[in-house]
């Protein structure tokens, strides 16, 4: 679970998304602090660095098992291109997979007792969202030149539907990144602030008698479980989504 932050709300299960900076910095009259959500995310990216060199640098013929669990990351990722955008979208592996080893980091990372969660941070995964919905439409426009236009009108509506569809097909494709970044902070934050409630159930009501305590403990147990699974499939859903804006941009309808 993410920290908590000291003073009135301290106990408030939203106060452990609380932005804190962590080292002063002032360059040129701009507050360039460092915060703690800067500091997971800059953990997140050496561990991935690390997981993804020191690991596999042997390069074993008969690999171990971290070699063999960096192997199975490239490969999983490799497949969800290959399944969602095809073989066109090999160029794009070293994106998708730093996209989505990233967020697991940060998502993993975040569920750590005092440590915090970039994930559930709107601004960060708007983000992440808002480069997936830039670039896939550059490189629509890059393949497809001013054709990409038509992807706003699907082929067989009649001519006068396009009044219609236009706009909501153009509705539909803006908001992308709204959703996008929307679902993953809303995941994270939402299944923290549960488990946070649910934990300080935990000693006031075992303070009294023992049994009124198991119950809490054994749902913040099985919440905590819960997460684990939700901080990988979020990072899974939020890859696919990409896969399948990718396979849009460069196939079309």
């Amino acid at each position: 679970m993410a920290t908590e932050s000291h003073g009135d709300g301290g106990h408030s299960p939203l106060a452990q998304f609380a932005i804190n900076s962590q080292v002063d910095l002032n360059v040129g009259g701009l507050a360039l602090h460092i915060t703690n959500s800067a500091v997971v995310m800059m953990v997140a990216t050496a561990l991935i660095i690390a997981f993804t060199t020191i690991f596999i640098s042997k390069r074993a013929l008969v690999p171990g098992r971290m070699q063999s669990l960096v192997e199975i990351s490239y490969e999983f990722v490799a497949n969800m291109i290959r399944d969602n955008v095809g073989n066109e979208g090999r160029p794009y592996f070293p994106f998708i997979f730093s996209l989505f080893m990233f967020i697991l980091f940060c998502n993993m990372l975040g569920m750590l007792p005092y440590s915090f969660t970039a994930t559930s941070q709107i601004i960060i995964t708007f983000g992440l969202a808002l480069v997936v919905f830039i670039g896939v439409t550059i490189i629509g426009f890059l393949k497809h030149g001013l054709g990409f236009f038509g992807f706003f009108l699907p082929s067989g509506v009649p001519g006068f539907l396009a009044p219609l569809v236009i706009p909501i097909e153009v509705l539909s494709y803006l908001i992308r990144p709204i959703s996008l970044g929307l679902r993953l902070f809303a995941n994270l934050t939402a299944g923290h602030t549960m488990l946070k409630v649910f934990a300080g159930f935990i000693l006031p009501l075992g303070s009294f008698y023992i049994l009124p305590g198991v119950i809490p403990m054994a749902a913040t147990v099985g919440l905590t479980i819960l997460e684990f699974a939700i901080a990988f499939l979020q990072a899974y859903v939020f890859a696919v989504l990409s896969c399948i804006y990718l396979h849009d941009a460069i196939h079309m309808h």
